[in-house]
């Protein structure tokens, strides 16, 4: 069964984007399988970090989404983490949109009692 996932990847900035293209396409033909949709990815660019990782202070930004099994990650997972420019990265199931969570307005509660 194949699930919705999404992957930020915080490479090293000193990278030119066709080098990170060019991880990123390694990494994608681990999860890819036949009749799925190719990768949505979205380069946010360089961005200062919060705080130093690995003794840098900005990092590129890499988002991508991707329909995959569960069995594909490991394999995935692994050959992120050899890779030593990328200084970070999280892979999270995408459940779609956030609820949102309902207020009632304080006019409404008077109208209770």
């Amino acid at each position: 069964m194949t699930r919705q996932y999404e992957v930020v990847y915080i490479f090293d900035s000193a990278l030119e984007e066709a080098a990170i293209n060019e991880r990123l396409a390694r990494y994608h033909t681990l999860i890819q399988q036949p009749g799925v949709e190719t990768p949505q990815v979205s380069h946010w660019g360089k961005r200062t970090l919060s705080y130093p990782i690995k003794k840098h202070e900005t990092g590129y930004y890499v988002v991508a989404k991707f329909d995959t099994d569960g069995a594909a990650l490991p394999e995935f997972e692994r050959a992120v983490k050899l890779d030593e420019s990328v200084l970070r990265f999280l892979v999270v199931v995408n459940e779609g949109a956030q609820p949102v969570p309902v207020t009632t307005a304080k006019g409404d509660e008077e109208d209770d009692e």
